[in-house]
């Protein structure tokens, strides 16, 4: 479903700001495939995510979704194969619209644009089925605005618009970073519910290693721009916290001391 062919980055080419993000990574997904990316901070994990998405182009390497190229396709007409929820829960809604209308929106992602955005009948039927899936109250809420709704329950509501129409990816950039550890938690659990009743191929960005174990087939770690480690399958269910620390010391030929892992152990 994913395929990257050795892709790199740099920002700033040539400056004294220049910066290495990527370099010659490769990774491919398989359908309904749920990887979680652990690493550091300047690891390379965003900027990946970023390549994926359109957010910017790689410097060379190929992106392939379901067999398509789309390394050179701007953001937009990548929108139609992705779903993304950003750490921000402000930035996947808009505030100022109702829920049954960010909804109405969402549900035609991919689709030609019409004067017709609007939600029916049918389709508030629905949207209220999905949202009382989320257990958050908000099935009675279809015409409140977005921006009454409390973090966790915004950025719920993003994870079933970003999921919607059922994309064929779904990159998830610590979605639970600026939630409450409660709020989190239940975000989390609504996002393997969502990821496993659809079976979506799924990255999702954490820097708690707890999460990256738990969730998911299959998990990688970053480090300069690298991907180090790769683990998936039987051997992923067996891993700690302290197995994983221990193979990314042998990986990366370091030691942790430093705090240039930055990761959370809670």
């Amino acid at each position: 479903m994913l395929d990257i062919r050795n892709i790199s980055k740099t920002f700033n080419p040539g400056t004294i700001t220049e910066k290495v993000a990527l370099i010659d990574v490769s990774l491919h997904l398989d359908d309904g495939d749920f990887v979680t990316v652990i690493g550091g901070n300047g690891a390379g994990k965003s900027t990946l995510m970023n390549s994926i998405a359109g957010t910017f182009l790689v410097d060379k390497g190929s992106i392939w979704i379901d067999d398509e190229d789309i390394t050179r396709w701007p953001e937009y007409r990548r929108a139609r194969y992705i779903g993304r929820v950003f750490q921000d829960p402000m930035m996947g809604t808009a505030a100022n619209m109702m829920i049954e209308e960010n909804l109405a929106i969402a549900a035609r992602r991919g689709r030609r644009p019409t004067l017709r955005w609007s939600s029916n009948d049918e389709d508030n039927g629905r949207f209220q089925t999905l949202l009382a899936s989320l257990g958050l109250g908000l099935e009675d809420r279809l015409e409140s605005k977005v921006g009454l709704l409390s973090g966790g329950q915004r950025q719920a509501l993003t994870l079933l618009m970003a999921t919607l129409a059922n994309p064929k990816l779904l990159l998830l950039d610590e979605h639970t970073a600026a939630l409450d550890p409660k709020t989190a938690e239940q975000v989390l659990k609504i996002t393997t519910s969502i990821v496993a009743e659809r079976r979506l191929t799924t990255l999702m960005i954490t820097h708690n290693m707890r999460d990256a174990l738990r969730c998911g087939n299959r998990l990688i770690m970053m480090f300069e721009g690298r991907i180090l480690i790769d683990v998936r399958g039987e051997e992923k269910k067996k891993l700690t916290v302290a197995d994983l620390l221990q193979m990314f010391e042998k990986a990366a030929g370091s030691e942790l001391g430093d705090d240039s892992l930055l990761l959370s152990c809670n």
